[in-house]
Formats: C-alpha cells, structure tokens, sequence
C-alpha cells in the first residue's frame, strides 16, 4: 500500500460509515445535511482511492460489498478518533481536584491515569493521597472537589458505594515462613482504625502481637512489609511487589471487609460524568 492510499478523506469516509450504517443515500444525507448526490460523489471517490468497491447499489438496496464490510469497522474507529480529536481543542480545560485514599492509590493508579486521560483528555486531574480522616476534612473546608474513600460504613450517609476492597495480613513472600508469635506488626498507630480493629482480632484469637513499626500511609507501611521486617494490615491495592497475605498461612483471624465510597461537592452533570468515568476505572483496575 502506498503512502498516498494511506491519506483518506475524512468526509467521505464518514459519508460510507453513514450510507453503510442507514442502508440508504436518502437518509444518510439527510442525517449528514447533505445531499445524496454530494454523498454519492464522496463515496465514488473513495472507492477509487482505495481501488476497492465499498457498497452494492441497486434501486432498491443498498447493501455492504465483502470488502466494504471488512472496511467499515475500521472506518467507524478512524470518524471516532477524528471527532474526538477535533473535540478536545472546543472543550475547555477544566481542573479537578480529587483526593484519593492512600489504601487504594497503588499499583493500579497508572492505568486508572492512562484511562482517565484517554477518556477526558480537557480535564485536568489534581490528585491528593492522604488518610480517609484528613480527605473528609478537606472535602468539608471545600479544597477538594471529591474524594474516594475506603471505610466500613457510610457515616455520613451520602456517599456512593462503589466497591469492596478486601484487606490482608501482609509480609515479605522471603520472610513468610519465618514470622512467629508475637506477630510484628507494621501500623500507622493507635489512631488509625484499622490497626485497632485488627489488634483487636488479634487479641480475641489470642494471638500475641508486637508493634515494631509505625509509619503514615500506605506506601511506608508497605515497604515495611516488603523489607521482610513486619507484618502489615493492607488494602489489596495497596499491596506491593514481594509480598503476600500470610493470614491464611499463619492462621490469622479474617479481617472486615470495607468499601469504597465516592464522596463529592459537585453537582453538575457534566461533573458527575467525569467521576462515574473515574469510578469505573478504578473498578476496572482493582
């Protein structure tokens, strides 16, 4: 194929998807305000570029050729991406400010981006990672827009749940065989809700335990864990490369499972798509 059958019109490859889609000049052409015999002028064209017969024409029919039929997938994707293409420089550059609970900003953060952008290349994403406590409280002093949370119940009762996201008693695969009681314990200390939920099983099981190291966040509590050096209760999300739920394996108690809720203070329609958009993809990425 050379480089010049590469180059197709646009506006005849839209007039075929349309004529291919309707089964009919007439209607095409009235969907396009155009007229049957500019569309039927755009699409000899076409099929002579590409050397190929696109479409049957009787009087009465108008039906895909083999060829055509092979064509119009890729036609349908090519007026897609143009469309697209041309619709980002009309929309306005929009600035979101989102938080994000640090348990679930882990490895699966790259393609929810990847996605988010693809998906809404005019909006412009400020991410926050913080505690579920601090986002709450951003929300309420309006320096964020929205927020995904990961807590066990709907406190303040106008959230959006949007998926679960089980945890796990999590230490180094090097280091799993060797952890023995008193089970050392990575936490982001006594304020943090799911380290006292978790001691409190601990202690219910009557399993001796051992605080060894207090970090903030997901990523510090993490790295403990990976070092091999303690044990720590993590979001599966937030589990990193190396490691492993050891609580089967040492015979921990089960955890609770929380969920994730979308919290916002917009409601704009057009605001509220970008973050079903959001939702979904981290969904999909989870």
């Amino acid at each position: 194929m050379t480089d010049s059958t590469r180059m197709l019109d646009m506006e005849a490859v839209r007039a075929f998807v349309w004529i291919a889609q309707m089964r009919s000049f007439t209607r095409a052409a009235e969907a396009l305000h155009s007229t049957q015999s500019a569309l039927s002028l755009k699409l000899k064209k076409l099929e002579e570029h590409l050397g190929r017969r696109l479409l049957e024409r009787t009087p009465r029919q108008v039906r895909l050729s083999a060829e055509g039929a092979v064509f119009l997938d890729a036609a349908r994707a090519l007026v897609d991406a143009h469309e697209q293409a041309i619709g980002t420089l009309h929309t306005p550059q929009r600035r979101l400010v989102i938080g994000l609970s640090h348990q679930i900003a882990g490895m699966q953060l790259p393609a929810v981006l990847r996605h988010m952008h693809s998906q809404q290349p005019q909006i412009q994403f400020e991410l926050r990672v913080a505690g579920s406590r601090e986002l709450l409280s951003s929300l309420d002093a309006g320096t964020l827009d929205a927020a995904l949370i990961i807590q066990f119940d709907d406190i303040r009762r106008r959230g959006e749940k949007l998926f679960a996201e089980p945890y796990g008693w999590v230490a180094s695969i090097d280091a799993a065989n060797r952890i023995r009681e008193p089970i050392p314990l990575a936490t982001q200390g006594e304020h943090c809700s799911i380290r006292n939920q978790a001691v409190r099983l601990l202690d219910r099981a009557g399993i001796s335990w051992n605080e060894v190291y207090v970090g903030q966040g997901a990523a510090a509590l993490g790295a403990a864990a990976a070092a091999g050096l303690a044990v720590a209760v993590l979001a599966r999300a937030a589990t990193p490369q190396g490691t492993m739920d050891v609580g089967p394996m040492l015979k921990l108690p089960a955890l609770p499972v929380p969920n994730v809720f979308l919290y916002s203070n917009l409601t704009d329609s057009g605001s509220r798509s970008v973050l079903r958009t959001l939702a979904k993809a981290f969904k999909s990425a989870g």
